[in-house]
């Protein structure tokens, strides 16, 4: 007994250093022990040379994970990837709704790579200074688009002007007032300057009555007209409604001009030739005068109301009518007859119109003299 006991304490004593090597008594020395501690029952087994491995009890191995292998190109790239599969139909995606945008207005052309510089400027005469605003350019393609115009490829205000264009033909239209002229121009890769002599002057109207009275510029306009007519001997309108004392501009020529004062027959027509690089300044005479017509009882009394009135030529032919109290109109100097119409009857008058001199005129409304007319008004 006692040996048996001998060699049990030897085999022991030969195995403490392993013991305390794997971690000591008890497995706790590194927590991954194969002693008699606690570390043993965990079921922990420490490989040599690296991390311990959890083994679970009852747990199964999953299979490695297997991937398709990447096929080298003769290049030595890489194969195509595998496609990826959507799924079907695509789901709806809601965007939200897009704003218009304002029209684009082109002030200094942005430039374009390969197009070419065009600089536009213009002269009222080949030796006058540039013009330095005012001027309003349009280029445009010279083939028709599908709605027959030429399409419009840029426009620029001012003075001088450049544009960056691709290289090609365009029509180039340039206008200063309302003179104005056309180029073809052909553009290449090269800058180019393209100078316009617009052959152009100004134009300035006005009018004053008999004796050197001034019109108020209210009741005065003007019409210009191209100065030669057609075969039915119609000329083409140029500018209307003229204000009095308005700079037109022109190119240079002669003009069939229009003026107006009032709206009846005070018409006045002259032709009048614009000079290029010249302001042209053209005073008309009018011999007119402004008339009030009104119905009394006696002369001086107060205007009748709801009254009708005509005024005809000495020869007949209508040349206004009106309604009112007072009938007043500007009329070319003349002979001419009211005729006023107050409760179905009739009264007139003969009058003169003398240039450069307003006056009233009045009917009086005389039982016995008017002229009594049916309901109907025949």
């Amino acid at each position: 007994m006692r040996l048996i006991r001998a060699v049990l304490l030897a085999s022991l004593a030969g195995a403490l250093p392993a013991q305390a090597q794997d971690g000591g008594p008890g497995g706790l020395g590194g927590g991954f022990g194969g002693g008699p501690g606690p570390g043993r029952n965990l079921g922990f087994g420490a490989p040599s040379g690296g991390m311990p491995r959890l083994e679970i009890p009852g747990a199964t191995t999953p299979p490695p994970l297997s991937l398709p292998p990447i096929q080298s190109q003769p290049d030595g790239g890489v194969g195509a990837l595998p496609q990826i599969q959507l799924p079907s139909p695509l789901p709806q995606i809601e965007l939200p709704g897009i704003t218009g945008y304002a029209a684009p207005s082109i002030g200094v052309p942005l430039a374009m790579p390969g197009a070419g510089s065009l600089t536009l400027s213009a002269r009222l005469t080949g030796e006058g200074s540039e013009i330095e605003r005012g001027m309003v350019w349009r280029v445009f393609r010279p083939e028709p688009g599908p709605d027959g115009r030429l399409p419009l490829i840029a426009t620029a205000q001012g003075g001088t002007s450049n544009f960056q264009l691709d290289p090609g033909s365009y029509l180039v239209h340039a206008t200063f007032g309302r003179a104005g002229a056309t180029k073809r121009i052909t553009l290449g890769p090269n800058a180019r300057d393209e100078q316009f002599v617009l052959d152009a002057g100004g134009l300035k109207l006005d009018a004053v009555l008999s004796g050197g009275a001034g019109i108020p510029p209210d009741k005065l306009r003007f019409s210009i007209y191209e100065g030669a007519g057609d075969a039915a001997g119609e000329r083409a309108l140029i500018v209307p409604n003229v204000s009095p004392k308005a700079v037109v501009r022109l190119n240079s020529g002669t003009y069939h001009v229009v003026s107006t004062y009032g709206n009846v027959n005070a018409v006045i027509r002259s032709d009048i030739r614009v000079e290029a690089g010249q302001l042209t300044e053209a005073t008309v005479e009018h011999k007119a005068a402004e008339i009030t017509m009104k119905l009394v009882r006696e002369a001086g009394g107060e205007a009748i109301a709801d009254t009708s009135w005509a005024v005809l030529t000495d020869s007949g032919d209508i040349v206004r009518e009106s309604v009112g109290a007072f009938a007043s109109m500007v009329l070319a100097e003349g002979e001419y007859v009211a005729v006023a119409r107050n409760r179905e009857r009739l009264y007139q008058r003969e009058f003169r119109v003398v240039a450069g001199r307003n006056s009233d005129v009045e009917v009086i409304a005389d039982e016995n003299g008017g002229e009594r007319i049916d309901a109907s008004g025949d």
